[in-house]
């Protein structure tokens, strides 16, 4: 089902200006929560835009209204990450530049976007009431709030100038993708870094694929520090010792081996071997030293981890990828079918570490998790997830779209963004192997060197 977006309702429009020749102005909305069902209730959205400030010699105010540039809209990795300050993004002045302003948006339960906690979920009902609510927080529904966005910024534009161009990273270029499924009347352009989606494809298909190269980055971690491998089983050997309950972290839950695991989220980053090694060296040093895990590097760890400050990131994170199935723990099952190497209790060999795997114990292990386990089972087994994409309008694309892929992608499998690409007419890639998938915030010139150098170069 195809969900219709209507302009949003302007709530606060509010301008400060900041250091870097910024102007940052405060946007709230007003959308309706379920998209399909625009009477049951609506929803607040936030936003921060960025444009350049001039000062004219002779000091007459700029006319914004007649400058009318055109907008940008970036979309947050994720899903259920807010977006950072856009004085903060190293890419923003790059953009202003070129002439765009620029707008980032909290997505739905995020930030300061009608957030998303145990608690205030909590507030919606029972169980059922909650996993109902929580499934209007895919990309659909993003992508919608985006289109709601555009109609009300915009209304004021002529016909010609009313289109925007959309950047994704990670999860928000599938949201970008949902966007030239749904929406592409609405699109001037659209570029994606390390984002493009599986479509077409079951979970368990890309979770096969993300374990082995999970596997290829482990081994990579470990031929960089070698000595890491006894740490790593000592600790693991002190979280296991009172059955798995040994640790409590200082927001509350408990530092399990499997919630150890997923600190494997940093091993596919630009600087991620080194700081996660930090946080290895600092916990072998305390046990040397103590017999226990100080609380300093207790909270360094649990930082690391963003289950209990980002619920939507565990609960929606395998139905992201879901059109017409459940996931019924797709990460779970294809490591215990296919992967032993990843069991947490193994000795023999180094202990490997997971990306974006969500394990079910990982929701009895955090404390804010644990609030919302019942929901996220009722998640899991449900099937009904309205499709993302329209394979039949990507193969007509008319939306120019520039895409950095990344060969070593720990998150984004290569080969599956390749065969993405394909699907949508004229779509032009940036590969490489020598970028991660935070390149956009790490190699910022670079890598939009090469899109813009995409979009801006002829054919020869």
């Amino acid at each position: 089902m195809s969900l219709k977006a209507t302009a949003a309702k302007i709530l606060s429009q509010r301008s400060y200006p900041v250091p870097g020749k910024l102007k940052i102005t405060e946007h709230f909305f007003e959308v309706p929560r379920d998209w399909s069902k625009p009477s049951s209730g609506n929803i607040q959205l936030f936003a921060r835009s960025a444009t350049k400030v001039e000062k004219p010699a002779d000091g007459a105010p700029e006319d914004e209204k007649k400058k009318q540039l055109p907008w940008m809209i970036y979309l947050q990795g994720g899903p259920g990450f807010e977006c950072p300050l856009p004085h903060h993004h190293p890419f923003t002045s790059l953009v202003l530049d070129k002439g765009y302003q620029i707008i980032f948006m909290d997505p739905r339960g995020t930030g300061l976007s009608t957030p998303l906690t145990a608690s205030t979920l909590g507030l919606r009902g029972d169980d059922q009431v909650q996993a109902e609510y929580l499934r209007s927080f895919r990309a659909d529904s993003i992508v919608a709030d985006c289109e709601a966005i555009r109609m009300a910024l915009t209304k004021d534009y002529p016909a010609e100038k009313q289109k925007w161009s959309v950047v994704g990273q990670s999860f928000g270029g599938f949201c970008s993708t949902t966007y030239l499924s749904k929406y592409p009347e609405a699109l001037r352009e659209v570029f994606i870094f390390g984002g493009i989606p599986p479509v077409g494809k079951h979970p368990d298909e890309i979770y096969e694929r993300m374990y082995k190269k999970n596997i290829e980055r482990n081994e990579w971690y470990y031929q960089k520090f070698p000595e890491d491998v006894e740490r790593v089983k000592k600790i693991v050997a002190l979280l296991q010792r009172h059955g798995n309950k040994t640790v409590r972290l200082p927001a509350g839950g408990y530092l399990t081996p499997r919630r150890f695991q997923s600190l494997g989220l940093k091993l596919g980053m630009h600087g991620g071997f080194d700081s996660f090694h930090n946080l290895i060296l600092r916990a072998s040093s305390d046990l040397d030293q103590f017999g226990h895990i100080a609380r300093k590097t207790l909270a360094m760890i649990e930082q690391s981890l963003p289950f209990d400050d980002n619920i939507i990131y565990a609960l929606l994170h395998e139905p992201i990828y879901c059109q017409d199935f459940a996931p019924k723990w797709s990460a779970a099952r294809i490591q215990e079918k296919l992967f032993p190497q990843f069991n947490t209790t193994q000795t023999d060999n180094p202990f490997l570490f997971t990306a974006e795997m969500i394990f079910p114990e990982i929701f009895a292990d955090s404390s804010e998790l644990s609030k919302v386990s019942s929901v996220a089972e009722l998640l899991a087994q449900y099937s009904s997830w309205p499709s993302l994409y329209d394979e039949e309008q990507l193969a007509k694309n008319e939306v120019p779209v520039y895409a950095a892929v990344y060969q070593h992608d720990m998150y984004v499998d290569y080969e599956y963004s390749k065969e993405t690409v394909s699907k949508i007419k004229g779509a032009k890639t940036f590969e490489t192997n020598v970028m991660y998938h935070n390149a956009i915030s790490q190699r910022s010139d670079e890598v939009w060197k090469q899109l813009f150098a995409l979009r801006d170069d002829c054919l020869d």
